[in-house]
C-alpha cells in the first residue's frame, strides 16, 4: 500500500485528453433538438505512479482546450491541491467565457485529479469526499420524443421491470401528442412508479401551465423544464401554480455557481438539477450541493451517472441520479468498473480507490475523432 507523508507534494507529471464519438443507437431526440451521436472527451492526469480518470460529454473543441490551454496550467502543480488546480483552471479561461465549453473541459480534467487523489490515498473517491450516503437511488432517462409509443412503452416498462421506482420521457416536440404519449408511459408502468416528464423548455408558459393540469390524471410528479431554464419568472410561475404534487426541475445548463444562485433565489425550481460534466467538475458540483443545503432545496444530478455517484454520496441534500439511457451505454462500453444498478439504486464499491473505473482504450480506439 503506498503511503504519502503529511506535507508531501505529488507533481502532476502530465495531462493526457483524447476525444471520441459513439453513434447512437437511433435517433434520440427531445422537446428542442434531436442528435444521432455523442462525443465523450477523456482526460487522464498521471502522478506518483497513478492515473486518474475524467471524462465529459461534449464537442471535441473540449479536447482541443484542455490540450492546448488547460494542460499547462496543472501540469506540476500537486496532485493532491485539487482545488487549487481547479481555481488556477478557473482563471485561465476568464476572457474564454466561463459557461459552455470551459467549464467542461475543465469539469473533465478536475474530475480525474479527484480520481487521481484518491488512487493516490489508496481510498475509494467516496470515503475521500466524506460519505453521507451508502447508497443513492436513481431514476431512469430516456422516452425520447423520437420513440414511436411501443419503443418508449418498452423502455420505460423495461426500468421498472429492475427495480428503477421513476422514470423519466421526454416531451414537447408534438405537444399534440404529448398528453397521449403520457397516458401511454403512464399504462406501461402501472400505478405505483412516479412518472416524470421532461420538455427541455419547449412549452410557452401558458402552455406549460395547461399541459401540467391536463398531466396530473396520470400522476405525473415532476415537470423538468416546461420553460426555458433562462426563464426564471416562468419557472417561478409554474412552481407557484402547477399541482401540488408535481415537482419543478431545471438547472442542468448551470456551468458556475452563480447560475444556480439565482434560480434558488428567484425560487424557480422545488428540485434543483446540475451536472459536474457541465458545471466545472466535482469541485463545482460540491459547492452547488452547498448551495442547496443552505436554501433547503434537494439536489438532483444530471447524466453521466457512474461519474456522479461518488460526489453524490458525499451531498446531504442529494434527491437521486439520472440514470441516462445514452450515457448509461456509453460508460459500459468505455469503461470497467461502471456500478452495477441493484433495486433502483447505485452503491459505490469501496473495494476500489477513486471512482472504480478503468479505462478500457482497446474497445475505445475505434471511436477516436
Amino acid at each position: 500500500m503506498r503511503t504519502i507523508a503529511l506535507g508531501s507534494v505529488v507533481p502532476i507529471e502530465r495531462i493526457d485528453v483524447n476525444a471520441f464519438t459513439i453513434p447512437t443507437n437511433t435517433v434520440e431526440a427531445d422537446g428542442t433538438l434531436s442528435w444521432n451521436r455523442t462525443s465523450v472527451i477523456v482526460a487522464e492526469a498521471h502522478a506518483g505512479g497513478e492515473c486518474g480518470l475524467g471524462y465529459t460529454y461534449g464537442d471535441n473543441a473540449v479536447a482541443t482546450l484542455i490540450q492546448s490551454t488547460l494542460r499547462t496550467e496543472v501540469e506540476g502543480r500537486d496532485a493532491l491541491a485539487v482545488t487549487a488546480a481547479w481555481d488556477v483552471m478557473v482563471r485561465r479561461i476568464r476572457n474564454l467565457g466561463r459557461p459552455g465549453i470551459s467549464s467542461m473541459a475543465i469539469a473533465a480534467v478536475d474530475v480525474a485529479l479527484w480520481d487521481l487523489k484518491a488512487r493516490l490515498l489508496n481510498l475509494p473517491l467516496a470515503r475521500l469526499l466524506g460519505m453521507v450516503h451508502n447508497e443513492v437511488p436513481v431514476y431512469g432517462s430516456g422516452g425520447f420524443t423520437s420513440y414511436s409509443i411501443g419503443q418508449l412503452q418498452e423502455q420505460l416498462s423495461q426500468w421498472v421491470q429492475q427495480g428503477i421506482a421513476a422514470v423519466k420521457m421526454k416531451i414537447g416536440a408534438r405537444p399534440q401528442e404529448d398528453v397521449r404519449r403520457v397516458q401511454a408511459a403512464r399504462k406501461a408502468i402501472g400505478n405505483e412508479a412516479q412518472l416524470f416528464v421532461d420538455a427541455n423548455g419547449a412549452y410557452s408558459r401558458k402552455q406549460a401551465l395547461a399541459k401540467a393540469e391536463e398531466f396530473t390524471e396520470f400522476g405525473v410528479s415532476w415537470f423538468e423544464e416546461p420553460v426555458s431554464s433562462d426563464d426564471l419568472e416562468g419557472l417561478r410561475l409554474l412552481r407557484d401554480r402547477a399541482p401540488a404534487q408535481m415537482e419543478i426541475a431545471a438547472g442542468e445548463y448551470g456551468y458556475d455557481l452563480f447560475y444556480f444562485q439565482r434560480m434558488l433565489q428567484a425560487g424557480a425550481v422545488d428540485v434543483l438539477q446540475a451536472d459536474a460534466t457541465r458545471c466545472a467538475g466535482i469541485t463545482g458540483l460540491l459547492r452547488v450541493g452547498a448551495l442547496c443545503e443552505a436554501h433547503c432545496l434537494p439536489l438532483s444530478t444530471h447524466t453521466a451517472p457512474a461519474l456522479h455517484l461518488h460526489p453524490c454520496c458525499a451531498m446531504a441534500p442529494l434527491r437521486n441520479i439520472e440514470y441516462f439511457y445514452d450515457h448509461v451505454r456509453i460508460e459500459k462500453m468505455f469503461f470497467d468498473g461502471v456500478p452495477e444498478l441493484a433495486d433502483g439504486r447505485l452503491r459505490p464499491d469501496l473495494t476500489r480507490s477513486g471512482m472504480g473505473l478503468e479505462f478500457k482504450r482497446a474497445d475505445a480506439v475505434r471511436f477516436a475523432a
